[in-house]
């Protein structure tokens, strides 16, 4: 079974990508984000601690039992150390959650599961997938898409430029990617690549027939030894710090007729990379 994980940043539409996986092409997707948000569920260890730590007087809603995770947001996007803290109570539940459900799409035979991670990269799950799919916008068109976006109340510049900076920019994402999907066009233009990445992967796994995959599940020694093959060749990759250029990846013109590069931000400031979105809205 092939796992691809699929990365991007707030506002980047990751989301939608991972609807047109899950809608069109009927791959599973285990989202990390709504795992994130049932290890702190109510009568969890993860919510006690969180609770505990954060006290019920800044992060309950006024029914007195469920967490806001608006105001636990604000909390951890401004401050790093309490961001690393809720990093480190929410991803190790997150991580055991996700290998459980990924050994159960297996055995259910499935060819392909998408593990939707924000935190791919900054968290190292980079390392154990098959694919690496990263949603790329620029800068100005995530900032303009995030303070578009409906809430209430309303998010200022200042917050939502805060909630980008919290994230590792998407420029720094692209060295890992396999494919990289360019949202800065149209839904038109999004949908097409990704069914061009889809089509690679299938290809990948024995095209129509899909021999390659239902060898591997039927006899799982082949199947774990090319999984093992596969990392090897993920962490090799990784530390000569390649990429292979993905065939969804496309270079774009904004409507003033400037190119928009998909290493843009190349030499841009430095951000900090423990972002906690786990519990907030992310893409």
């Amino acid at each position: 079974m092939l796992v691809v994980g699929l990365t991007g940043g707030i506002a980047s539409g990751k989301s939608t990508v991972s609807s047109h996986l899950s809608n069109h092409h009927h791959i599973p997707i285990i989202d990390a984000d709504l795992l994130a948000r049932e290890v702190v569920q109510p009568g969890t260890s993860g919510y006690s601690l969180v609770l505990s730590h954060f006290g019920p007087d800044r992060i309950l809603l006024p029914d007195g039992v469920n967490l806001d995770r608006a105001a636990i947001g604000d909390i951890v996007f401004h401050d790093a150390e309490e961001r690393r803290w809720l990093n480190g109570v929410i991803h190790p539940r997150v991580r055991r959650e996700m290998v459980r459900r990924v050994v159960r799409y297996w055995l259910k035979g499935e060819w392909c599961v998408i593990v939707d991670v924000p935190l791919l990269i900054e968290a190292g799950l980079w390392k154990w997938v098959g694919e690496i799919v990263v949603v790329y916008v620029n800068e100005r068109l995530q900032l303009s898409r995030l303070l578009a976006r409906t809430s209430n109340p309303p998010l200022t510049q200042a917050q939502a430029s805060a909630r980008i900076a919290s994230q590792s920019p998407l420029s720094t994402k692209l060295t890992y990617a396999t494919s990289v999907i360019d949202n800065s066009g149209t839904l038109t233009d999004l949908t097409a690549q990704i069914d061009r990445v889809v089509a690679k992967w299938r290809v990948q796994q024995g095209g129509s027939t899909g021999w390659w995959w239902r060898i591997c599940w039927l006899l799982p020694p082949v199947g774990l030894a090319a999984g093992g093959l596969c990392l090897l060749a993920r962490l090799w990759r990784g530390k000569k710090g390649e990429r292979r250029r993905g065939r969804g990846e496309v270079e774009r013109k904004d409507d003033s007729g400037e190119r928009i590069e998909l290493k843009e931000l190349r030499g841009g400031r430095r951000r900090g990379t423990g972002s906690s979105i786990s519990i907030t809205d992310d893409d």
